[in-house]
């Protein structure tokens, strides 16, 4: 008798319906990708987006081909997450832009666990992190893999009901909703994509759902009323869902996007304020080269910070939380920065900084930067760590500056307009947050300086002019005539106003300016730089601590941000007019702006633990979480696996044991005694003491499919009591069989029973039988 009615628990054959299902829900899983186009102004996150979804589904309809269980699915899919995942998402970071390095693997656990917290923060369109294309690659992985997994497993069994249709949905929807949140203020193709979303889902849902066929109406016409439901389904998506949208779609200002709602990360006032380190330069480092730059052209100046915030105690940049227009606002950018929008422009090309004994997280730049790329140092590799305000054309590197550390900038600087071409135009609009604590007297000489001016800039140029004629110039050094106290508080620029001689430096003077601008109402601000001397022709200059200078910007509407130089160049202070002071002077010290923050740490530059902190010899470190994150899966991966494999080694040896018995008829006997255990670890009630065609007969009605199982056991009675010779042949068909009957009776069992039958192993021999059959014998 042949066995061939045998079913087997092999490969599962995916019928038409599971692949359209699958098909629809691919489909759908593309559209809301899509969504992340305004986030990355571009397709090219499509390649890791794309394969990401390409990813999943294979790996979710292989499993389920091969019936891989649960557990083996989803290591199988973390393993093929991270192998695959550095050609598809992180390339740059790839060894022959193929294999995983370190690098790319740290990559893809980071930008998969904390991307999202980045992309909503990101400047778009976003180019840096070399994480960030993670996003959409995991994204469409991980929707890919659930929804296929459902569809081939979930949906092709039997009964279904629409509610597990709508589940399986659950992923693309919120693939496509999370584009919308990511997104920007402008959507991409909302109207098209939205319709043809819903009309696919929706006619999907009517034409899978359950219904019975059993009817007065017959399969033909049935299939009618679908088409026509089908269609009226299209029909009311494309009109009433576009209709809806252009009535009801909220203004671009109104729409809820999570980068709207989501602080930068990066807050300036959580650093000294740059200016308060004024001194620093002119003394400690005044001979110093802080870095070297080629590219410059005579009278360019370098932007170090841009101050738009007084206090009464220093100038400072504004805080993220303050309402302006975007000053306070540092986004993490690529190597593309944001074009300015506020500027006559003047295009400067490959301006190269290379470090030397600067220390600080604020970047040297020229302008307005449009473009960077690291080339040199620890920087090249910290990319992902810099911000930038578009606003104020000021870039920070929060892990700091090192000596040996290079790039080169593309830039726009504003063009220098001459004073008489701006007598017609106005004081621009522009948002900075208030002055608080500024000395009465700036009001006083600004109306004494600016006299009879009524423009705008002729009251500008005419404050400057008196503070430049009227002024001299003291870093308050040893070798000056006189000597200059220290800070830009409230008290200091009092000091510098109310003397019979004004005696500064362009702390002071900048700062002085910029309080007198501002209470006409001007918008003006204090940037801090490096001014230093050019001859024509010169390729690279060095920039000592002694080259550092501040100046003031006001906005003129329709121009920029025009530049004014209010420091006097004149040293040579008269000895005669300084007035006697009328008790003992105390020795001149730099005094601290007075500021909750430690005066140490205001007087001199940023220095950041995290590099005096960082082990030189260790060339890759990981973070924590993954540590936590490996340690979570592998201690949970032992305790399940581990006595999972050394259960299967005995019973892989128990079976040998049998197979290859010195008696052929032990090895058929052994057969049934397998075919027994294995029914008996799956849960299968075996009875004792009886003989094999009882024992069949009553597995036979537990099991609920045919496993013919009694005609094994006389062909098992046949060969041991017998007598006669069994060839190998037999030996071989009977061990056949049991492996057949065995894997029909898995089958039969859900899968809860299939995994604990793995953890059981039992040694049931049939003694009774054996000792029977040798005294028949005897």
């Amino acid at each position: 008798m042949t066995q061939t009615s045998i079913p087997t628990r092999g490969i599962r054959k995916l019928t038409g319906c599971t692949w359209a299902d699958i098909a629809v829900l691919l489909v759908l899983s593309v559209l809301g990708v899509l969504g992340f186009e305004p986030s990355f102004g571009g397709y090219g996150f499509l390649v890791a987006g794309l394969g990401g979804l390409a990813l999943g589904a294979a790996t979710g309809i292989l499993a389920s081909v091969f019936r891989i269980n649960i557990i083996a699915l989803v290591l199988v899919a973390v393993v093929g997450y991270f192998l695959v995942g550095t050609a598809i998402a992180v390339p740059q970071q790839a060894l022959f832009g193929v294999l995983p390095t370190l690098a790319s693997l740290e990559s893809l656990a980071i930008g998969a666990v904390y991307g999202w917290s980045d992309i909503v923060t990101l400047r778009t369109p976003i180019g840096a992190p070399a994480y960030i294309t993670v996003i959409p690659y995991f994204a469409t992985w991980i929707v890919a893999l659930v929804s296929t997994s459902l569809a081939a497993r979930w949906l092709s069994s039997k009964p279904r009901s629409a509610w597990r249709f709508a589940i399986t949905l659950i992923g693309p929807v919120a693939l496509y909703l999370a584009g919308i949140l990511i997104g920007t203020d402008v959507p991409y193709q909302a109207g098209i994509r939205g319709a043809v979303f819903a009309a696919l889902a929706l006619v999907w849902l009517g034409w899978r759902r359950p219904t019975i066929t059993a009817t007065s109406t017959g399969p033909n016409r049935l299939r009618t009323r679908k088409l026509a439901g089908t269609a009226i389904v299209v029909a009311g998506a494309v009109l009433l869902g576009g209709s809806a949208g252009f009535v009801f779609a909220p203004p671009k200002d109104e729409r809820f996007v999570l980068r709207e709602e989501i602080q930068p990360p990066f807050d300036p006032l959580d650093y000294p304020s740059p200016l308060s380190g004024f001194r620093h330069y002119t003394k400690q480092a005044a001979d110093d080269v802080l870095f070297t730059v080629s590219g410059l052209k005579t009278g360019d100046t370098i932007r170090l910070a841009t101050l738009d915030s007084y206090t009464g105690k220093l100038w400072n940049v504004t805080g993220p939380k303050t309402s302006t227009d975007g000053s306070g606002t540092f986004n993490l950018v690529g190597r593309t920065l944001p074009d300015p929008t506020f500027i006559t422009p003047v295009v400067r090309k490959d301006v190269t900084f290379t470090i030397d004994s600067y220390k600080d997280f604020w970047l040297p730049s020229v302008g307005y930067p449009t473009s960077l790329d690291f080339t040199g140092g620890a920087a090249k590799t910290a990319t992902d760590s810099l911000r930038y305000n578009d606003s104020t054309g000021t870039a920070v590197l929060t892990t700091g500056l090192v000596k040996g550390d290079s790039y080169t900038m593309t830039a726009e600087e504003q063009k220098v307009i001459p004073a008489e071409k701006l007598a017609k135009d106005p004081i621009a609009t522009v948002n900075l947050p208030p002055v608080v604590g500024s000395p009465d007297v700036v009001t006083s000489k600004a109306q004494e300086f600016a006299g009879k001016a009524a423009t705008p800039i002729a009251q500008l140029e005419a404050i400057r002019l008196a503070l430049v004629q009227k002024g001299f110039l003291s870093h308050g050094r040893a070798s000056d005539a006189v000597a200059s106290r220290a800070g830009h508080g409230a008290d200091r620029i009092s000091e510098l106003l109310e003397r019979p001689q004004m005696i500064g430096d362009q702390e002071q003077y900048a700062s002085a300016f910029a309080l007198m601008a501002r209470s006409y109402n001007y918008p003006a601000r204090v940037v801090m730089g490096f001014a230093p001397k050019i001859a024509e022709g010169q390729k690279s200059v060095q920039v000592t601590g002694n080259d550092v200078t501040a100046w003031v910007e006001v906005a003129f509407d329709k121009v920029g941000w025009v530049a004014f130089n209010p420091t006097p160049k004149e040293t040579d202070i008269p000895q005669a007019q300084v007035p006697k002071p009328q008790s003992i002077p105390q020795p001149q010290v730099r005094q601290p702006p007075r500021s909750e923050k430690n005066s140490d740490d205001l007087l001199t530059p940023v220095e950041l633990e995290k590099q005096k902190k960082q082990d030189k010899g260790v060339l890759f470190s990981l973070p924590g979480w993954v540590y936590i994150l490996s340690l979570s899966i592998l201690i949970p991966a032992v305790i399940v696996f581990v006595p999972m494999l050394i259960i299967a080694a005995a019973k892989r040896r128990r079976a040998r044991s049998r197979r290859e018995a010195a008696r052929t008829e032990d090895r058929v006997s052994g057969a049934w005694d397998e075919l027994l255990d294995r029914y008996s670890e799956l849960g299968y009630s075996v009875i004792g003491k009886t003989t094999r065609v009882h024992v069949a007969d009553d597995l036979e009605r537990q099991v609920a499919q045919p496993v013919m199982l009694r005609s094994l056991a006389i062909r098992a009675d046949e060969a041991v009591f017998s007598g006669r010779p069994v060839d190998d042949q037999t030996t071989e068909r009977v061990w056949t069989e049991a492996s057949a009957s065995i894997e029909a009776a898995r089958e039969a069992v859900g899968g809860l029973r299939r995994f604990l039958s793995r953890y059981r192993v039992r040694k049931a021999r049939d003694w009774a039988l054996r000792m029977s059959t040798r005294k028949d014998r005897d």
